[in-house]
C-alpha cells in the first residue's frame, strides 16, 4: 500500500494467524483487520501499511521481527503499530515480548492492541525532583504485559497437549490422525467414539498399490519390472504444494505428479498400514490393528515381504516380525547370471553359501569357479564346468511323482483363472484412470476459457499436453493387449504336465540362468550342499532335504532336448512353446510343489 502521512507519522497494522489452515480456511486476517481498522477510524488514524503473517509465534524466528525492522528504518516515519492482542504478536512468553517491544521503545514506535492491555504511558519515580534515571522510569502496565504474554505461551502449550493429545489416543484406538497414504482417502465416519478418521480406498490408487503386492508375492518379476509394470497403469504420486517460508499464502511449488520409483515400491511394500495394521510412533512402536480394512490380506503382505516382515495376529492382538537378513543377503551382486546357484548350494565343510568367480592365470586366462569363502581348516572349489555337470546329473535323475501331477495340473487351471481376472482388473483400472485423465482435460480447458494471464495459460496448456500424452500412452498399452491372440489352456496345461515329467527341459534349459538356479532351489526342503547334491545323483531319495513331492526315475535319454529344441508328447500341438510363455504358470507350480512340505523355503 502507498504510504500514508498522519499528524503523528506512519500507522501499520500487524496481523498474524497460528496455522496456514487458520489463515486461508478461516475469517481471523480478516476479523482482526475489522478490528484495527475499527481502533483506528476511532482515533483518526489511518493505517499505512498492513503486515500479515501465516505462522506460528512461538518459535525463536519472531514472523514480527519483520515488523519490527520495517519500523526501525526512519524513511518509513513510523510511529504505531497495532496490533488485535498481545498473542497476536507473540507466543512465545514475556521473554520474546520484552525483546521485541524494547526495539520498537528505542526507535520511539508505540506498541498499542485493540483491547487496551498494552500502556504507553511512562511514570518517573524522580518525577517531583526533576530528575530522571533509565530505572526511575517504568510503564505501570508492564507486569499485565507480561502476564498476558505468559498466558499467551501457556495457552499454546495446552492448546498442542489438548489437540496432540487426543491424535495420540486416537491413534492407539486404530483411527487415523495423518495425511492419508497413497491408495486410500481421509473419511472422516461416525463412531461410538464421536466423528473419527479412517481411510477409505481411493477408486484409482487402491487397484495399483494392490497390483503392486500381488506382482511381488508372484516372484516372478524384478522390482524394477514391478515398477514400470505398475507406472504403465498410470500410478503417478499424488501432487502437493510448497508454500513460501516468509509468506505462507505464496505458493511457490507443486511436487508429485511423478511416477513410481523403485524405493518408493520398496517403502509401500513395508508399510503395514496397507495391512490394516498401524505401528507408528504414537503407538511408541506397538502395532496396533487398525478401524478400517488394508487393501490385501496378511497373507498377500507376508508373501510380497519374503518374510522380511511378518504380520501375525492371535487372541492377544496382531504382532509384526522383521527378520534380519542374512549377511550373504545384504551384500550386492547376488544375482549373476554366470553364477547362478551362488548361495543356493552350500559348503559341505562349514555349510556356508557358496560363491562364484573367476580367477586370473599368469598366462592371462580366467578359470571360473564355485568356492567357499570361509576361512578355515576346510578348501572347497569346484571349477563351474564340473559344478554344472553335477547340477545336470543331479536334475536328470529327477520327476515329479505322479500323485501330486494331476492336483498340480488343477493348480494351474486355478492359477489361469486368477490371472484371467486380475487381467480383467487391469483393463478396468486403465478404463479409470483414462477416464480421469480426460476429465482433468476438460477442468484445465474450462479453466483456460476463464483466465487472462498469458503465463497461467502456458502452465495450463503443458499440463492438457502432459495429460495427453500419458491417455496415449495407456490407450497403445490397452490396443497391444487387446490384439494379443487368447490363450490356449488346454495347449498350456499339455505343456505344463511336459514340464512336469521332464523337469531337465525346465532346471537344466531355461532362457534365464538366475531364475533357473530359482527353480533348483524349489526342489529343497533345506539349502543343499555340494556332497548332497552329489551323492543324490543316482538317488535323490538319499537326500533328506530334497521335498517328497519329487522321486528318483530311470534315465531316458530320448527325452532329452536336443539342439532344435522338444516337443512334447501331445497329439494335435504341433507349435513350438518355451518356458518363457509359460512364465506367469512355472513359479506357481514351482510354488505349489513346496504346498506339500512343512518346510518353508
Amino acid at each position: 500500500m502507498p504510504s500514508n502521512q498522519t499528524a503523528v507519522g506512519n500507522v501499520v497494522g500487524a496481523i498474524r494467524v497460528s496455522t496456514v489452515k487458520q489463515g486461508i480456511d478461516g475469517d481471523s486476517p480478516d476479523d482482526q483487520q475489522r478490528l484495527i481498522e475499527q481502533y483506528a477510524a476511532g482515533r483518526n488514524l489511518n493505517v499505512a501499511r498492513y503486515f500479515v503473517f501465516l505462522e506460528s509465534g512461538s518459535k525463536e524466528l519472531q514472523p514480527m521481527q519483520e515488523v519490527v525492522d520495517y519500523c526501525k528504518d526512519p524513511k518509513n516515519n513510523v510511529k504505531q503499530v497495532i496490533i488485535k492482542s498481545i498473542d497476536r504478536f507473540t507466543r512465545g512468553g514475556s521473554e520474546f515480548y520484552s525483546m521485541l517491544k524494547n526495539q520498537l521503545d528505542d526507535c520511539g514506535v508505540a506498541l498499542v492492541d485493540v483491547y487496551g492491555i498494552i500502556g504507553n504511558q511512562k511514570i518517573n519515580t524522580l518525577e517531583h525532583l526533576g530528575v530522571k534515571y533509565k530505572w526511575s522510569e517504568y510503564s505501570p502496565t508492564k507486569k499485565a504485559e507480561m502476564l498476558e504474554a505468559e498466558r499467551a505461551k501457556d495457552e499454546v502449550r495446552d492448546i498442542q497437549t489438548r489437540m496432540i493429545g487426543a491424535q495420540i489416543r486416537y491413534a492407539r484406538m486404530g483411527y487415523w490422525v495423518r495425511r492419508a497414504l497413497h491408495g486410500f482417502d481421509n473419511v472422516h465416519v461416525e463412531t461410538r467414539d464421536g466423528k473419527r478418521c479412517i481411510l477409505k480406498p481411493n477408486e484409482i490408487e487402491a487397484p495399483q498399490v494392490i497390483k503392486m503386492f500381488e506382482l511381488r508375492a508372484r516372484g516372478t518379476m524384478e522390482d524394477i519390472e514391478i515398477v514400470e509394470e505398475i507406472n504403465k497403469f498410470g500410478f503417478r504420486t499424488r501432487e502437493r504444494v510448497i508454500r513460501d517460508k516468509e509468506d505462507r499464502t505464496k505458493i511457490i511449488q507443486v511436487i508429485g505428479g511423478e511416477p513410481l520409483t523403485l524405493k518408493q515400491l520398496w517403502r509401500m511394500i513395508e508399510n503395514p498400514v496397507y495391512a490394516g495394521v498401524n505401528p507408528e510412533k504414537w503407538t511408541q512402536g506397538n502395532p496396533v490393528k487398525c478401524k478400517f480394512d488394508g487393501l490385501v490380506s496378511y497373507e498377500l503382505f507376508n508373501a510380497a515381504n519374503r518374510g522380511k516382515i511378518i504380520i501375525t495376529e492371535d487372541g492377544d492382538g496382531v504382532h509384526i516380525y522383521r527378520r534380519k537378513p542374512a549377511d550373504h543377503l545384504v551384500k550386492k551382486g547376488v544375482k549373476n547370471s554366470e553364477f547362478p546357484f551362488k548361495r543356493i548350494v552350500m559348503c559341505p565343510g562349514c555349510k556356508k553359501p557358496l560363491y562364484g568367480s573367476s580367477s586370473r592365470g599368469r598366462h592371462g586366462k580366467y578359470f571360473p569357479a564355485y568356492h567357499c569363502n570361509q576361512r578355515g581348516d576346510h578348501y572347497f572349489r569346484k571349477s563351474k564346468k564340473e559344478f554344472d555337470n553335477t547340477i545336470e546329473e543331479f536334475v536328470k535323475h529327477l520327476a515329479v511323482s505322479d500323485e501330486y501331477i494331476a492336483e498340480l495340473m488343477e493348480y494351474v487351471g486355478e492359477a489361469f483363472d486368477k490371472q484371467q481376472m486380475e487381467a480383467h482388473k487391469d483393463s478396468v483400472a486403465i478404463d479409470l484412470r483414462l477416464t480421469q485423465l480426460r476429465s482433468q482435460i476438460r477442468v484445465n480447458v474450462d479453466k483456460i476459457k476463464l483466465v487472462s494471464s498469458e503465463t497461467t495459460i502456458k502452465y495450463l496448456e503443458e499440463d492438457i499436453a502432459k495429460l495427453e500424452v500419458e491417455i496415449a500412452e495407456l490407450t497403445s498399452q490397452r490396443q497391444t493387449e487387446e490384439e494379443q491372440k487368447p490363450v490356449d489352456m488346454e495347449k498350456m496345461k499339455a505343456y505344463v504336465e511336459y514340464f512336469l515329467a521332464h523337469l531337465e527341459e525346465l532346471l537344466l534349459h531355461h532362457s534365464n540362468p538366475v531364475l533357473q538356479a530359482k527353480y533348483f532351489g524349489v526342489i529343497f526342503n533345506s539349502a543343499p550342499t555340494y556332497d548332497d547334491i552329489v551323492s543324490g545323483t543316482p538317488d535323490c531319495s538319499k537326500i533328506t532335504g530334497v521335498n517328497t513331492v519329487f522321486i528318483p526315475k530311470k534315465l531316458n535319454n530320448e527325452l532329452m532336448a536336443g539342439v532344435e529344441g522338444f516337443e512334447p508328447p501331445a497329439l494335435g500341438f504341433g507349435d513350438q512353446c518355451s518356458t518363457t510363455e509359460l512364465h506367469p504358470f512355472i513359479p506357481n507350480v514351482s510354488a505349489r510343489l513346496h504346498h506339500y512340505s512343512k518346510y518353508t523355503w
